[in-house]
């Protein structure tokens, strides 16, 4: 991927999207295509097909999904499947179309199932029931990732589809209801802070465990894998003649290869605002899935691994969020 190529990221103002926009910037691109929400949106087939005609992109992206918490999920999942199958299919197929040397589709470690094995391999995908609070969000994902694979195989597309963990960092949505559980943490643990309060309710009983990528560090891993060589980033894709089903997706997880209990968790977001007070756990909300970590052995062997630790990645998040409250800012 030449310095010039033309790059399509696809949600480029989201958590995943922005990060990635920031590891371009690093890395020396400068022919980076973007478009707001406004200007294109990415459930509208005819616009996307206009886009790839007049822009012409030789990589994609595809950053761009509606996304949210155990809430958000809960209380929109008719949007959650519908706007994220929506965009999958108009990109990935305008992608086909249009020629694209590589395509790069971010999906959730949600589409594994519900109690896999840990650390979750790859191939633990469609072996198991859903957790059902973001079981609509995780078909549509896995259906990206079959879509993916079905192209490669079918029109020899070199399309790769990435799963990482939770991810946290600069951009992230921190609304108090629809968003995930480290922002919505540094939401309360602030809030409280800010008013004296004594105590902070954390969802959950605290035992759930999860596993957290800062989201730089996911941008860097996704840069990595879309600039492999030509052999590497082949043995990725899986590909087989479209008669062979017998072979695995083209599938790589993202994450750092160790996790936390949601308890753990909120004592260290505790400590990085500076909230004295008490955290007590609502044990009537839902915990969500036991445990979900992810084996990255398949990643690592390419050469990549996570550099942020959680506490300094908790101070930089946490520093975003206060850059957001200042005068000018943005939640």
């Amino acid at each position: 991927m030449h310095k010039k190529a033309r790059i399509f990221v696809a949600g480029h103002r989201g958590l995943v999207g922005s990060a990635i926009m920031r590891q371009l910037a690093a890395q020396g691109y400068t022919n980076v295509l973007t478009r707001t929400h406004a200007e294109l949106d990415l459930t509208d087939g005819p616009a996307v097909q206009a886009f790839f005609r007049d822009t012409k992109p030789e990589f994609v992206i595809l950053a761009a999904a509606k996304v949210g918490g155990i809430h958000a999920n809960s209380t929109f999942p008719a949007e959650f499947i519908h706007n994220n199958l929506a965009i999958q299919i108009n990109v990935i197929h305008q992608a086909y179309l249009h020629g694209v040397n590589r395509l790069l589709f971010l999906g959730s470690s949600c589409i594994y199932p519900r109690l896999a094995p840990q650390p979750i391999r790859e191939d633990s995908l469609l072996s198991g029931p859903l957790e059902p609070t973001n079981r609509p969000y995780a078909v549509a994902k896995i259906a990206g990732i079959e879509m993916c694979w079905s192209y490669n195989r079918q029109y020899g597309t070199r399309s790769l589809a990435v799963m990482p963990t939770n991810l946290y960092g600069p951009g992230d949505n921190y609304h108090p209801e629809n968003s995930h559980v480290i922002p919505g943490l540094i939401h309360k643990f602030h809030e409280a802070k800010a008013c004296g309060a004594q105590s902070v309710q954390v969802w959950g009983t605290g035992a759930a465990r999860r596993e957290f990528l800062y989201s730089d560090d996911m941008a860097e891993a996704c840069l990595h894998l879309l600039t492999l060589p030509e052999e590497r980033y082949a043995a990725l894709l899986g590909t087989t003649p479209a008669t062979d089903v017998t072979s695995q997706p083209p599938l790589v997880n993202i994450g750092v290869g160790h996790d936390v209990s949601i308890s753990e968790l909120a004592e260290l977001v505790k400590k990085t605002v500076g909230f004295t007070g008490r955290i007590e756990s609502d044990a009537s909300k839902p915990d969500g899935t036991p445990q979900k970590l992810l084996d990255v052995s398949r990643i690592r062997h390419t050469g990549w691994g996570a550099r942020t630790t959680l506490e300094a990645g908790l101070a930089q998040a946490y520093a975003d969020y206060l850059k957001r409250l200042a005068p000018g800012g943005r939640r």
